[in-house]
């Protein structure tokens, strides 16, 4: 499962769309997540991306790869700082959002399926 969590940009075909914090954290819980792409800002009466990277931290949530995809770049700085340095070996933290052509190798996965 490829999981993008934004609360308003169009999510790329092949993701679960997230809107909140509360809604990553789920998916991440309850599924096999391969890539997650992470925004910061999601909203003044939500959790934002940093606390979402906190709690992957504490709960050992990681997927295979994370992309930070924000524009916030004290909340870029923040996420990977925390996910790197407590990252286990197997995982990749991308300091910025995804390649088209991971875009297109999810879209063709998904077309696969």
């Amino acid at each position: 499962m490829h999981v993008f969590l934004d609360d308003y940009r169009a999510c790329p075909k092949g993701f679960v769309l997230a809107i909140n914090a509360e809604e990553c954290l789920m998916l991440l819980r309850e599924g096999d997540v391969d890539i997650l792409s992470l925004d910061y800002e999601l909203g003044s009466d939500s959790p934002n991306g940093g606390e979402v990277a906190a709690t992957i931290v504490r709960e050992g949530l990681y997927p295979r790869e994370i992309y930070l995809h924000t524009s916030s770049m004290y909340g870029k700085r923040q996420m990977y700082e925390m996910l790197y340095s407590n990252k286990p070996d197997d995982v990749t933290i991308h300091n910025g959002p995804m390649t088209g052509e991971v875009m297109l190798r999810v879209a063709a996965e998904d077309n696969v399926v």
